[in-house]
């Protein structure tokens, strides 16, 4: 497809979140899920009825997604916490670090939780990326990131992709068998500065790997072999994530920020390109 063309989005809420962030698709609600991080807030969206609801929660929220039993999974500034089907809250992880919080998370096909951290400041290698097993169990994958951020994995499940946004740069990582881990890191695709930083990204159902360029006005969409293919221009310059939604997984959900710049009246609403492809189904915590 041309680069260039210019793609229809529409605006599937109007909101104006500060750093909206991490949309999931909760097949078993059908309904949106996605954080404004520095507002401390967990949105949820109903396409199907135009129904939403706001969670807030105690401290900033860098993720939230959903559990195999109901319910949530929260990387929060001091952990990784659970909100029960009633609404009840507990830690899981509780790690607080001074000038430190969660950021992007994502659940591996083997219902773990993969959850980044990183400093208010962006202290380079202040941040972590770490693998929580459903009981809990923390095991740290990397403990010099600066800005952990987008997380996905291939059809298949052998590759893991990750975004060290100040790299600017997707790493990809081979599934360390019998471990649940991830081994043999290494570029899968490098950008200039033109192109803004990397932020989130998902996986579509043909191993393409889109990526939301924060203060690049775009999500770009690469084929398995790194190889640009797509490129959705944006109307607002902040867009930090992007999933696959909808009953058929086609709708590609996008959130946006509003921090830090002279903002666009759509910074910080969640935008929707209908029909943008065939995502992959996400599974759910299994904690």
């Amino acid at each position: 497809m041309n680069a260039g063309v210019r793609t229809p989005v529409e605006v599937a809420v109007r909101e104006t979140a500060q750093l909206g962030e991490g949309p999931t698709w909760d097949p078993a609600t059908g309904r949106l899920i996605w954080v404004d991080i520095l507002s401390s807030r967990v949105h949820t969206y109903a396409p199907a009825t135009g129904g939403r609801t706001v969670l807030l929660t105690a401290q900033h929220v860098g993720a939230a997604k959903p559990r195999a039993g109901g319910g949530l999974v929260l990387n929060l500034r001091d952990g990784v916490g659970l909100v029960s089907p009633a609404g009840a809250f507990s830690w899981l992880v509780h790690d607080p670090v001074p000038g430190r919080r969660g950021n992007d998370a994502a659940v591996a096909p083997d219902g773990a939780l993969w959850a980044g951290t990183m400093r208010y400041d962006e202290t380079p290698g202040g941040g972590t990326f770490t693998r929580v097993a459903p009981d809990g169990t923390a095991t740290e994958i990397l403990a010099d990131c600066t800005v952990s951020n987008g997380i996905g994995w291939s059809p298949d499940g052998r590759l893991m992709y990750y975004i060290d946004t100040p790299t600017r740069r997707v790493d990809v990582f081979d599934r360390a068998e019998g471990t649940g881990g991830a081994v043999n890191r290494r570029p899968f695709a490098e950008f200039d500065e033109t192109a803004g930083y990397p932020d989130g990204l998902c996986v579509d159902a043909e191993g393409c790997v889109w990526v939301a360029f924060w203060d690049g006005a775009a999500v770009r969409r690469y084929t398995p072999d790194g190889r640009l293919d797509r490129t959705l221009p944006l109307p607002v310059r902040r867009p930090t994530a992007c999933a696959f939604g909808g009953p058929g997984l086609t709708d590609l959900y996008i959130t946006t920020a509003r921090v830090g710049h002279r903002a666009h009246p759509l910074a910080g609403s969640l935008l929707v390109l209908p029909d943008a492809g065939q995502g992959l189904p996400q599974p759910a915590f299994g904690g």
